[in-house]
């Protein structure tokens, strides 16, 4: 197996698409057509987890925060970033980030983070914008159910929980080939009027080559009329947060406590106590303070985040619970989701999830 395959199973988990636009994803160090030896898994590619990786005899890291973030002009081994990337390229290792990716995905780093605090009626926190697109087409009755189900099969038509969705409606098209055509209906040089059907689906944007591909592949028309849109509709499954609600309220110091060894915290900063019971829950794993204001807005008790400042505490004014549990500590159960993910797609192959603890931050 090449590292190409296995970055391959990585971005159906988490798609680059889905990362912000300040981030940087994907494979950072390495040739991706060299051959697997094997994956260890950790949340940061310090020195010291590459060093665990030459152990282990594998080859591919994959790490969730991106050892190579802003960009560097040389690599001399001058601080931890250049000693980590060094010694990778030394030894043949590979290095991919998921990131922001992850967490935007809806089966990522936030509902996992609420998986570990047993949050029910999950949804996203701050939904996407500008990721939905829409196809337009157009072709014969005939070809109409063909086409639309191998659109449906490259990925179009999916609207939060539905699926195979589309919007179809009767017309007259007109046309007059030239010299140089071969119409599906009618000959050269003639005007034709035949009854076709407008065929309208909505698809996650960077599904557009596949879309395409399905669209000119199951057409049979000489030369495809279609329109493809940018939406401003927002994407309820996509995005940063979530939301949630714990199965009975719980006032809000026992939360924190349970919150504390639930995510194995060292310590937890938090605004003043509102008196309130504690029943919806607004976590962002990473850090979040600039989501304070969606959480109040989408109604939480408490919102669950980390590397809050002084004045952002603040921001509370007594409408909600504001708790920072740590950077690390709300990202943590993130490696043990893709070494599953990662075992359940290639059982067969070395999946390892590192043992080194790479939190620098330290508690009394």
């Amino acid at each position: 197996m090449k590292i190409k395959e296995i970055l391959s199973i990585l971005e159906e988990m988490a798609p680059l698409s889905y990362a912000e636009d300040f981030d940087n994803v994907g494979l950072l160090v390495g040739d991706r057509e060299t051959e697997a030896s094997g994956v260890l898994v950790c949340h940061d590619a310090l020195e010291s987890v590459i060093e665990e990786a030459i152990e282990k005899k594998c080859n591919l890291v994959v790490c969730f925060h991106p050892i190579l973030f802003s960009g560097i002009k040389k690599i001399t081994g001058k601080n931890y970033v250049e000693r980590s990337v060094l010694k990778a390229i030394k030894n043949d290792i590979a290095i991919y980030a998921v990131h922001t990716a992850l967490d935007n995905h809806q089966n990522g780093v936030n509902k996992i983070f609420c998986d570990a605090l047993g949050l029910q009626n999950t949804k996203t926190l701050i939904p996407k914008p500008n990721f939905i697109q829409k196809l337009v087409t157009y072709t014969i009755p005939e070809n109409a159910e063909k086409l639309r189900n191998a659109l449906f099969d490259a990925g179009a038509g999916k609207i939060g929980n539905y699926e195979d969705c589309s919007f179809n409606s009767k017309g007259i098209g007109t046309y007059m080939g030239n010299e140089n055509s071969n119409p599906e209906i009618g000959a050269r040089f003639e005007f034709v009027e035949a009854e076709e059907i407008k065929i309208e689906v909505t698809f996650e944007k960077y599904l557009q080559s596949k879309i395409l591909k399905a669209l000119f592949s199951n057409h049979v028309y000489e030369e495809v009329a279609y329109e493809i849109y940018d939406l401003q509709n927002t994407h309820q499954n996509i995005g940063l947060g979530m939301i949630g609600e714990l199965d009975k309220p719980i006032n809000e110091k026992d939360f924190l406590q349970f919150v504390k060894e639930k995510m194995e915290c060292g310590g937890i900063r938090h605004s003043e106590f509102t008196g309130k019971m504690v029943k919806k829950v607004a976590v962002l794993g990473g850090s979040g303070a600039f989501a304070i204001k969606n959480a109040i807005q989408a109604g939480a008790d408490v919102f669950l985040t980390a590397d809050m400042k002084y004045h952002n505490f603040y921001e509370a004014e007594n409408r909600i619970l504001l708790a920072d549990i740590g950077h690390f500590e709300s990202e943590r159960f993130t490696k043990n989701y893709i070494v599953d993910y990662l075992t359940k797609k290639i059982p067969n192959f070395a999946v390892n999830l590192s043992q080194i603890n790479t939190n620098p931050v330290k508690y009394l």
